[in-house]
């Protein structure tokens, strides 16, 4: 198997597809070839077609594969397609890149799309911009970040990012019929117009806005600069979402009141509450809550605990904004894809009373991330197990953040728990009358490593913060 899947991540993604096809008798001879977003693997895949000494199968983004088909190295399996229903199960645009003259020659594992525009709001209001709309707005909005002194568009000149961030402003300068034509298509007419000159003048437009040191960087760095708010924007896929937000504080500051809150549990007295800009008035599936205690049904097993969340989501018809109702195969595969997430298949058939207290937190985990929330809530999620359980499960959250790009927000009383796993930590001061005290932003690569991490000087200044902050600045005095 041939890829490119090899930071954290990705590799676990890889390591799954592979645990899949060794249990159903397959065998999986890993060839990971690392770097430029496909390109180096594109090479060696070349050089082997040509050698005469193809992989079996290898991974292949959606444009290509109608080139690699008319060579005719890809096979037909339509049979597979036919079996598994993949015609009533993918959606159109997807099922038609997958073809090749009307058959399956792929199976898609993951899809994006590249067009997004990631902004930073404490970046735009430093420079007085408004959010763009257009792309008028936008270069008005770049020149203004720039007068402020901030980086207009955080970008990594790596080839695949130049080329995503090309196609956003292809697809948006253009249209659509524009971008099948000169994109897709290959259109020489297309290719040659005047529109095509109009994109390559927005896109040299857009390069322009970028800083000296963007050649070479990686995309999740400058991502990494619009959340600093050092950069105003950035032209990303989908995968750059999700940030990890732990609240920490003395007992009775309102942590678990504000996740409350968010999780539209409790009503706020004055003010309001906005998630993806709109007032947050109750409970909602774009928001997902983990407990303490799990909170899982003690006489419905492992499935049945995940596969009521995922049916009351994706079972009803018109029940959420965006979602798709699904059918029971397809609400049935959710729930097993979930329960493999937190590696809980095996226990799949077994009551809450049959398993460990952590186990009962990743099924609770699985039953959150199965509904796709837009934030992930958790309260405490690990409070109650012991040590090694508690490091354990935090280590395969991060795991599973990394492949979810899950927001969450976690109420914890862990200082080592909050550097570890946050993006972001919100000090609280004390109560009665708890405010936000301070926000400290962990600026630790990912993936992390709580061994790596012991000696890490930064990650032990991080933790000296919040300890000064939580222990001198607001040393908590209990009452008798």
């Amino acid at each position: 198997m041939l890829h490119w899947w090899t930071s954290g991540g990705e590799a676990k993604a890889a390591a799954a597809l592979k645990a899949t096809l060794q249990s159903k008798g397959h065998t999986w001879k890993d060839f990971a070839v690392a770097g430029g977003g496909g390109d180096n693997a594109m090479t060696v895949l070349k050089s082997r077609v040509v050698s005469g000494n193809a992989p079996a199968a290898a991974q292949i983004k959606g444009p290509s594969l109608q080139e690699w088909a008319s060579e005719g190295v890809l096979a037909n399996i339509d049979d597979v397609a036919k079996a598994e229903k993949w015609d009533s199960l993918l959606p159109p645009v997807v099922a038609s890149v997958m073809k090749y003259k009307g058959n399956y020659i792929a199976a898609p594992v993951n899809v994006h799309r590249v067009n997004w525009l990631w902004v930073s709001n404490d970046a735009f209001k430093k420079a007085g911009a408004k959010v763009p709309t257009n792309w008028d707005e936008f270069f008005v909005a770049a020149e203004a970040l720039k007068k402020a002194g901030l980086i207009p568009v955080a970008h990594g000149g790596q080839n695949w990012q130049d080329f995503t961030t090309f196609e956003s402003v292809a697809l948006g300068v253009g249209g659509v019929d524009f971008y099948k034509k000169a994109l897709v298509q290959l259109d020489q007419a297309t290719l040659n117009g005047p529109t095509m000159t109009k994109v390559l003048d927005a896109f040299k437009k857009v390069k322009s806005y970028t800083d000296k040191n963007a050649p070479g960087r990686d995309w999740n760095l400058a991502t990494a600069m619009v959340i600093k708010g050092e950069a105003g924007m950035q032209l990303m896929g989908d995968w750059a979402k999700g940030e990890f937000v732990a609240l920490i504080g003395h007992s009775g500051c309102g942590k678990s009141t504000l996740l409350n809150l968010i999780a539209g549990l409790t009503t706020p007295s004055e003010g309001n509450l906005i998630c993806a800009n709109r007032e947050i008035a109750g409970p909602g599936p774009e928001r997902a809550v983990v407990f303490q205690n799990h909170s899982l049904l003690p006489w419905l097993t492992c499935f049945e605990n995940v596969y009521l969340g995922v049916e009351r989501v994706f079972g009803h018809s018109g029940l959420i904004d965006g979602k798709t109702k699904e059918d029971k195969a397809q609400l049935i595969a959710r729930t097993h894809a979930a329960l493999e997430m937190v590696g809980l298949s095996h226990a799949a058939q077994k009551r809450p009373g049959e398993i460990s207290g952590g186990m009962k937190q990743r099924v609770g985990i699985a039953r959150a991330l199965a509904m796709e929330p837009q934030v992930l809530l958790m309260d405490e999620p690990f409070g109650a197990l012991d040590a090694l359980t508690r490091a354990k499960l935090q280590d395969e959250l991060l795991a599973i953040v990394a492949n979810t790009h899950s927001t969450v927000v976690m109420v914890t009383h862990d200082v080592d728990e909050a550097v570890l796993l946050s993006d972001k930590i919100v000090m609280m001061t004390n109560g009665p009358a708890a405010t936000i005290g301070e926000v400290l932003r962990v600026d630790l690569p990912r993936p992390r490593s709580r061994v790596a991490l012991a000696d890490n000087p930064a990650y032990l200044n991080y933790r000296k913060a919040v300890i000064d902050f939580l222990y001198t600045r607001q040393a908590h005095v209990e009452k008798s």
